[in-house]
């Protein structure tokens, strides 16, 4: 898989350990940023990631921060991107085989290591169940 990330200073460290598990994995990254713990601000690196797999020139996007709230939010404000915010493996689980997410945000400063590398795990091998679930997404699309 192609997968477009994105980070915050606060979401560096987490970045970097999940691009070398997802290379070491075969994944191929696109990385978006941010580049070192220097103090930045999110959108000048999330917005692109996003917008990478809005265009279709990435099949995935994970997305960091310290919270991974105001990444998710500027991942959902991309039309065609569907970003959930994980803590765990369930909600990893969850945004894929119901929310469809092409983009998840994880915050570094809510969860080990770790767990954020099982988020990524849980959500790359989980599958869309369509069903009524198809419908819930088709309205997120069409407002």
């Amino acid at each position: 898989m192609k997968i477009a990330m994105g980070s915050d200073h606060a979401g560096f460290r987490y970045k970097e350990r999940i691009k070398t598990h997802l290379q070491e994995h075969g994944h191929q990254i696109l990385d978006f940023g941010a580049f070192s713990d220097e103090s930045s601000d999110y959108p000048d690196f999330v917005r692109p990631a996003a917008e990478c797999v809005a265009r279709s020139e990435a099949d995935a996007g994970i997305v960091l921060g310290g919270s991974g709230n105001g990444e998710a939010m500027v991942a959902n404000k991309v039309r065609g991107v569907r970003c959930a915010v994980c803590w765990s493996r369930q909600t990893a689980e969850w945004a894929k085989t119901h929310n469809n997410a092409n983009v998840i945000s994880i915050g570094e400063r809510t969860v080990t290591p770790e767990m954020a590398l099982q988020i990524v795990d849980t959500w790359l091998s989980s599958v869309f169940q369509g069903g009524r679930h198809e419908r819930r997404v088709g309205k997120i699309e069409n407002g």
